[in-house]
């Protein structure tokens, strides 16, 4: 499968005018941030809420899972429901709730109540992620949509580097149920600038009318394309290999190699900046080679940091092995996230835009909430997990795209 080019079939919405693409990027870049703003911003904190609500290292870490499972179902409700009802409403019914979920997080009384929130936090949050998402492809296809999905890196990129360096100064002043009234503030300027700056995409006549029983029949014919499934797999599979990383570093570099929150958020930042340059150098090369060559080569800079990141765990080489493992892992992420979604999306009418939309974004949250736990079972001694699941994601992904790659041209249509 090949970069597909806009075709009349593909009915796309026309682009907004050049004046107005800033502040296109500007909210949807700021909507799909929302999964490293509920998730990273309070990473610096999990040791301390572990203490505070006097549970263990596994509990705390399932406070992350609860809210990427919620990303994950959020996402199958919010898309199908977007090519019905067009993409306004849903987003801003999503963004209202994420902001009253995480109000309710600041009392959450023990961990048990604060990782039922966090399932529904991240259920609402679902809805800026994969709307945003439908929106590209109500716009863009092919090489364009990369070049956009890299272009949002921009902004979404900077979530991961400024949220855990926040949280981090934010543990200063306040206890930790202060980053999600801090979250609750986020969701309410998303709120305004998406009411404010986002017009509908997808207008009535373009949308969806068959009910679930078409819904069901667009992910039937989605799921039997080999290309999208591998491809949606792959972004699920180079995504879990991330959230391993993010579940269980606080704890590695914190407990294990002695960090501390302010200099894990710089850490965590760093690595951060090396996702936002490999999207800008994706998007400055798409068009001039292929997308499927940039896709196979983050997952070959992820998979050569999971390599790294075992060697250094296991010979004890210590932050001068484990962080440069970790910045790979990292960055490869920057070149497979825009190049697979618009691989997987490249061709899809907008009117099933946000059900693939939303298939995507549940291979990536359901396989990462799958994988978080996996960093902290041999217990806080010990990186061997961590660094091992990694690497076999990694291979998981590669093998996986390898797949998708080898499927003639073309999709399956409805």
């Amino acid at each position: 499968m090949t970069e597909a080019a806009p075709s009349a079939g593909s009915e796309l919405c026309a682009p907004p005018p050049a004046g107005r693409r800033p502040v296109l990027v500007l909210v949807l870049g700021a909507l799909t941030a929302m999964a490293p703003l509920s998730i990273d911003m309070y990473l610096p904190a999990l040791p301390r809420l572990s203490a505070d609500l006097s549970t263990g290292a596994v509990q705390a870490q399932l406070t992350l899972t609860a809210c990427v499972v919620g990303l994950a179902v959020g996402q199958a409700v919010a898309g199908p429901l977007s090519d019905r009802l067009g993409r306004r409403r849903p987003l801003l019914a999503g963004l209202a709730a994420y902001t009253a979920a995480s109000l309710l997080c600041v009392a959450a009384p023990s961990v048990e109540t604060l990782i039922a929130l966090r399932l529904v936090q991240g259920a609402a949050g679902a809805a800026g992620i994969v709307i945003a998402r439908a929106i590209v492809r109500d716009l863009y296809d092919g090489v364009a949509a990369a070049r956009f999905f890299s272009v949002l890196m921009l902004v979404n990129g900077s979530a991961p580097i400024l949220a855990p360096v926040l949280g981090g100064q934010l543990l200063r002043v306040v206890p930790w149920p202060g980053v999600f009234a801090v979250l609750a503030a986020i969701g309410v300027a998303l709120f305004l600038g998406s009411l404010l700056g986002l017009a509908e995409t997808l207008p009535p006549g373009r949308r969806e009318t068959g009910g679930l029983r078409a819904t069901a029949a667009a992910c039937r014919t989605l799921v039997r394309d080999r290309a999208f499934t591998g491809y949606g797999l792959a972004i699920g599979f180079s995504f879990a290999a991330l959230f391993t990383y993010i579940s269980g570093s606080p704890f590695v570099l914190q407990d294990i190699y002695g960090m501390s929150p302010q200099g894990f958020g710089i850490a965590f930042g760093v690595n951060s900046l090396g996702i936002v340059a490999a999207g800008q150098a994706g998007a400055a090369l798409a068009g001039r080679v292929a997308l499927t060559r940039l896709l196979a080569a983050g997952l070959a800079v992820v998979a050569a940091g999971g390599a790294v990141l075992v060697a250094a765990v296991l010979a004890g080489w210590g932050l001068g092995g484990v962080l440069p493992g970790l910045f790979l892992v990292a960055s490869g992420q920057g070149l497979i996230g825009p190049n697979a979604t618009a691989l997987a999306l490249a061709g899809r009418p907008p009117r099933m835009a946000g059900t693939a939309s939303a298939l995507l974004g549940v291979a990536q949250f359901a396989l990462g909430g799958a994988a978080a736990p996996l960093a902290g079972v041999a217990g806080p001694g010990t990186a061997v997990p961590m660094a091992v699941t990694i690497a076999a994601l990694a291979v998981l992904a590669a093998a996986v795209t390898a797949v998708a790659a080898r499927t003639p041209e073309g999709v399956a249509r409805p």
